[in-house]
C-alpha cells in the first residue's frame, strides 16, 4: 500500500510540496479545473477540521469516480509527520490485513476527524472565539471572521449571541442593547450591527469632508486680506 500511496502522491503533483501542481488526467478523474490540494496534516487538533474540508472538496471535484480505496489512499498520502504518522501506519496495516474496510471516503474522513479532533478541536475553537475583537475593522470583516471561528466551537443560540456582543465595539453594542426593539437572534445582531457600523463610518467620512471644506474656504479670505493690506509708509 505504501507504493500505491507514493504513486498517488507523484500523480497529484508532489503532495503539498509547493511545486507547480500537475492535474491528474484521465476519464476517471472528473473535471480538469484547477483546484488547490490540502496541506500536509501532522495530527494537530486545531487543523483537522480544515484538512477534512479540503480533502472532501477535492475528492468531490476531482476524484468522484475513483474507488473508495484509492480515495482513502490519496487522503493518507497527505497525513504525515507528528502523531499522525503512527496512526497512518496502523490504518494502512489494518486496511492491508482486511481488519477494516470503509464503505465511503466520507466514513474514513469522519474517523480521521474523530481520532484527531474530538473535544480538543472544539476547545481550540472556543479559545480562538473568545480572543476575537472587532477593533478598527469594519463590521462586515469582523462578522466573517467571527462566523469562521464560531464554526465547530459548539456555540449556538443565546451563548453565540452573548459572545458576539462582547466582541463588537462598545458604542454599537450599547446602541443595539438600548434600542426600542433590541435584536434577539444572531442573524439580527449581524444585520443591525453592520447597518449601524456602515452609518457611523459614513457619518465620520462626511464630517471629515465638511471639516476639510471649511478649512479650505476659511483660509482663503485671510490670505487675500493679507495680500490687500497697504504697504506701510517708510
Amino acid at each position: 500500500m505504501q507504493g500505491q500511496i507514493q504513486a498517488l502522491l507523484a500523480a497529484a503533483g508532489g503532495g503539498g510540496t509547493g511545486s507547480a501542481e500537475r492535474e491528474i488526467t484521465g476519464s476517471n478523474m472528473g473535471s480538469q479545473m484547477e483546484m488547490a490540494k490540502p496541506a500536509i496534516f501532522n495530527g494537530e487538533a486545531g487543523r483537522v477540521g480544515g484538512f477534512v474540508i479540503a480533502c472532501r472538496l477535492y475528492l468531490r471535484m476531482k476524484m468522484r469516480e475513483v474507488t473508495v480505496e484509492e480515495q482513502v489512499q490519496w487522503v493518507l498520502s497527505y497525513v504525515q509527520r507528528g502523531s499522525a504518522d503512527v496512526w497512518k501506519e496502523n490504518v494502512m496495516e489494518e486496511l492491508e490485513s482486511g481488519e477494516i474496510e470503509y464503505e465511503s471516503a466520507e466514513e474514513f474522513l469522519m474517523s480521521l476527524k474523530k481520532e484527531f479532533g474530538g473535544g480538543e478541536e472544539e476547545s481550540v475553537k472556543v479559545a480562538e472565539l473568545r480572543k476575537l475583537e472587532q477593533g478598527g475593522r469594519t463590521m462586515e470583516e469582523f462578522i466573517q471572521e467571527f462566523k469562521r471561528t464560531a464554526r465547530g466551537s459548539g456555540y449556538e443560540g443565546r451563548p453565540l449571541v452573548e459572545e458576539f456582543k462582547q466582541e463588537i465595539n462598545g458604542g454599537i453594542r450599547r446602541k443595539l442593547m438600548e434600542a426600542e426593539n433590541p435584536p434577539t437572534s444572531i442573524e439580527q445582531w449581524y444585520r443591525r450591527a453592520m447597518a449601524l457600523d456602515r452609518n457611523w463610518r459614513e457619518s465620520k467620512r462626511e464630517e471629515e469632508r465638511l471639516r476639510e471644506k471649511k478649512e479650505a474656504t476659511g483660509s482663503a479670505p485671510k490670505q487675500e486680506q493679507r495680500q490687500s493690506l497697504p504697504r506701510p509708509l517708510v
